[in-house]
């Protein structure tokens, strides 16, 4: 690996104007037909032929446009990486262009660190090149890369010294690597010192302070964004997520609904904006996560251009609705396409196989992370495996996956097995995936309730009784049931027995419609999730009034009869609730996507989209 001392001893000092090219100039290919034909699925053996001619023709002679061609190699296809540098060791007086485009290249690559050697090659040409700002733009998200704090010090030091720290996109660099080193405190130093920062700088500090736990600056900052894209949005509702404030994410979530859809919608259609790559991979993830997966394809499949983050973003897309075995094939596709999977891609294909049950395609795609692609599995690779072994009931599988893991075995993978021991009835291992969860979080309320539901379902109604008052004692409390629907512009928030609502009557009178028409259908509640040892007429009223069932009510009593009726929930929907809605969306001729905990559930004509598999 270069040392990082390359960056502390420039050779050169600063001696030509900052290049007034926006940053995509560096994704320029030539307007040479030959140079033109090299694409994001050109096969090496095509590649080799382009080469031939351009050689033949004496075209490599010209150094920009041998530069051209190089960075085409690079930057269209990864796997074509290590053929650019073949080139470029056989190219006579190579440009700045061309090493940023191997600096970029290799950024993004499995050996990030390579960047290092072409920003060696620039400080000590024959030419006596300079770095721009492109340069460190592209060493910084190196640094992010390596999570090489020490490196990003130099890196920074570097760019100071040629006079690049106030540059706009060194800034949102900056601010991104410090991100990912964790530095918080770096980032609103970067920040603080921008005059006037523009949307994407925004939006990077908006994302570095929400998944870092500062949701309260980044909510203050994205509020006064005059313009608020999909990405922003994504990473308020994910930093409420992650630091337990569900009910603002819902929030949040239904804004970007009703707004951020339309804005989505106006952008996409716009002729005047063209599909870029940062568009389309933000518009297929927006649309992702509204439910709506026919717009997300449609945005996917107008792409000219596919990163891996852009396939990553569908992949997901289609497994978080349910659309496990279409995520799969995706995925192939994106082999062939020759695109490199990442770890993120990983965690959807592996989500994509457990809503549906694929455990062997999950098993083999887990075994190439690391033997095929070199990519070692983290947390929440290992947590979706016992969450595919589990949801399949072969618990004995699950534990084993659990006891074999390298690392410690987090949260996730004991609350997988917990859900699956709740499913399949399995008290004995459920006690000791509760107990586990408990000693590496105390107060995990989830760990208690899904125990309590395993006792209730077996009627233990004296075990169940203990584990509330072991809750009690050790003041865990259960997170109360909550959905959000937006409805004329306006969110409606409804928690379980709630009666607050102005229309509260209305909704009451249309419960009770439902309830007839089920019973019609022939509806028997599910009590088993009822944790109270009392009358089965009082679980069936209790089930009534669970958060989602009033949300859907409102929804009949409030919305068009076309309208689908979207509702988001903070917790895992209920199996009682599940049926029930199936068959709501039958009895009333509606289409209702409910958004869980876990993933989208999309009914119509008494069907769900998980198949009953969640």
């Amino acid at each position: 690996m270069i040392c990082a001392a390359f960056l502390r001893c420039p050779k050169y000092p600063l001696d030509h104007p900052l290049s007034s090219l926006i940053m995509s100039s560096l994704r320029f290919i030539a307007k040479h037909p030959t140079i033109s034909m090299v694409e994001p699925c050109t096969t090496l053996r095509e590649l080799k032929q382009i080469h031939a001619q351009l050689f033949i023709n004496g075209l490599l002679n010209n150094p920009h446009l041998a530069g051209q061609f190089i960075a085409s190699i690079a930057l269209n296809n990864p796997s074509n990486l290590y053929y650019s540098n073949q080139v470029l060791d056989h190219s006579q007086k190579p440009t700045l262009f061309t090493f940023n485009s191997m600096i970029r290249a290799h950024s993004k690559s499995s050996t990030p660190h390579r960047s290092f050697h072409f920003y060696s090659r620039i400080l000590h040409s024959i030419d006596n090149l300079a770095p721009d700002n492109y340069t460190f733009t592209f060493l910084v998200r190196t640094s992010a890369q390596l999570l090489a704090p020490q490196i990003g010090s130099s890196v920074y030091c570097a760019l100071v010294k040629y006079g690049f720290e106030h540059d706009p996109h060194v800034q949102t660099g900056l601010i991104y690597m410090y991100a990912e080193f964790g530095d918080l405190v770096a980032c609103h130093r970067v920040f603080s010192s921008i005059c006037e920062p523009d949307l994407v700088c925004q939006t990077a500090m908006v994302s570095a302070c929400a998944k870092m736990g500062d949701v309260g600056f980044a909510r203050k900052l994205f509020d006064k964004m005059s313009q608020k894209d999909p990405i922003a949005c994504n990473a308020m509702i994910s930093g409420y997520a992650q630091c337990g404030q569900s009910r603002e994410a819902l929030t949040l979530f239904n804004l970007m609904q009703r707004e951020g859809v339309k804005m989505g919608s106006r952008l996409h259609r716009k002729k005047q904006l063209p599909m870029t790559l940062t568009l389309g991979t933000a518009l297929i993830d927006m649309y992702s996560k509204c439910g709506n997966m026919n717009k997300a394809m449609e945005a996917f499949w107008r792409m000219k251009e596919k990163n891996v983050y852009t396939w990553s973003s569908a992949i997901g897309g289609l497994a978080m609705n349910g659309a496990g075995e279409k995520c799969v094939e995706l995925f192939s596709l994106m082999k062939q396409d020759g695109v490199q999977p990442n770890e993120v891609t990983f965690v959807s294909v592996l989500r994509g196989c457990s809503v549906v049950g694929l455990i062997e395609e999950g098993r083999k795609h887990f075994v190439s992370m690391s033997e095929v692609y070199g990519i070692e599995p983290q947390l929440e690779h290992y947590g979706l495996m016992v969450d595919l072994y589990g949801r399949a009931g072969r618990l004995d599988e699950a534990l084993n996956f659990i006891n074999r893991m390298p690392v410690r075995p987090h949260v996730g993978a004991w609350g997988a097995l917990l859900n699956a021991c709740k499913i399949y009835k399995n008290m004995e291992m459920g006690e000791l995936a509760s107990r586990k969860i408990v000693e590496i979080e105390a107060k995990n309320h989830g760990a208690y309730v899904l125990l309590s539901n395993i006792y209730a379902d077996t009627k233990d109604w004296d075990r169940v009784s203990n584990v509330r008052q072991t809750m009690n004692v050790k003041g865990v409390r259960k997170q109360p049931g909550c959905s959000v629907i937006e409805v004329g512009g306006e969110v409606h928030e409804f928690f379980v027995g709630d009666i607050s609502h102005p229309r509260y009557v209305e909704i009451q009178v249309m419960l009770g419609e439902i309830a007839k028409r089920l019973k019609l259908l022939g509806y028997v509640a599910n009590t088993n999730p009822v944790l109270f040892d009392i009358e089965e007429e009082e679980k069936e009223d209790a089930l009534c009034m669970h958060s989602e069932k009033i949300a859907i009510a409102f929804g009949l009593i409030s919305l068009g009869p076309d309208v689908p009726i979207r509702i988001v929930k903070n917790l895992r929907v209920c199996w009682d609730c599940h049926d029930a809605t199936k068959m709501i969306s039958k009895a009333f001729n509606r289409e209702i996507i409910v958004r869980d905990r876990n993933r989208f559930h999309h009914f119509r004509d008494e069907e769900c989209s998980c198949k009953g598999y969640w």
